[in-house]
């Protein structure tokens, strides 16, 4: 029988941070949640690039997005502006930066599991 599991993101089991914003990793039942928290300024090409050393994400994102504006490019020229309360289904192959002033937090049920993780 499988037994009751309650994470918060208040004690994350991993933080992963890199420029200008940070990821926070829960695992809940067999699975990896992330909340990522980008701060203005912040630009995946410029703060996870040189972590992930892949020319875009390839991570693909199934997320709750909970305020902020997020700027989202994919690979083949698809352009989306994110906002708070979308729920956003990524492919893997995407630049994304914030717009304005406001951080965006957004909490990923897919494609944090390996998101800006060294590679050793």
């Amino acid at each position: 029988m499988k037994s009751a599991e309650v994470k918060n993101f208040g004690k994350p089991d991993e933080i992963r941070e890199f420029p200008k914003g940070r990821l926070e990793l829960v695992n809940v039942a067999g699975s990896a949640i992330g909340r990522g928290v980008f701060n203005p300024g912040w630009k995946w090409s410029t703060s996870v690039k040189p972590i992930a050393k892949t020319n875009l994400c390839e991570a693909p994102h199934f997320q709750y997005q909970i305020s902020g504006v997020l700027h989202v490019v994919m690979e083949d020229g698809t352009e989306l502006t994110t906002r708070a309360g979308d729920i956003v289904s990524l492919p893997s192959g995407h630049d994304a930066w914030v717009v304005g002033d406001e951080s965006v937090v957004v909490v990923d049920f897919q494609g944090m599991t390996d998101y800006a993780k060294h590679k050793h």
